[in-house]
């Protein structure tokens, strides 16, 4: 796990157009077995991409932080898992950050093999 603390996760600000609007994407891509693959993340709810806007300040990059996680059921069973935000600083050493989620079931999986 300690690896993962050095190795630098950038997400991605992207956009697209549904019914002559413009929507912001944010996204995780990188190469797995010679394969493009890109992991969409989004906040917990529509008022968190107010705070992306904050945390990107206009750049198109920000940094991707996991924390490992680890809970034991009531059966013992243990899950785990990550959980991420998007990081961003200022030149004075302030932190922005914003609790993002994958996207979909399918993100959950490309995140994954991204971040291994």
């Amino acid at each position: 796990m300690e690896e993962l603390k050095t190795k630098k996760i950038v997400v991605e600000k992207g956009y697209y157009d549904k019914n002559n609007k413009r929507y912001e994407t944010y996204y995780v891509k990188g190469t797995v077995r010679g394969k493009e693959i890109v992991a969409g993340v989004k906040p917990a709810d529509f008022g968190g991409y107010a705070i992306l806007d904050v945390v990107f300040n206009g750049e198109q990059q920000a940094e991707l932080q996991l924390t490992p996680y680890a809970i034991k059921a009531e059966n013992g069973e243990v899950i785990t898992g990550n959980t991420y935000k998007v990081v961003s600083y200022d030149e004075d050493g302030t932190t922005y950050e914003c609790p993002v989620k994958p996207s979909r079931d399918s993100d959950k999986i490309a995140l994954k093999m991204l971040i291994r």
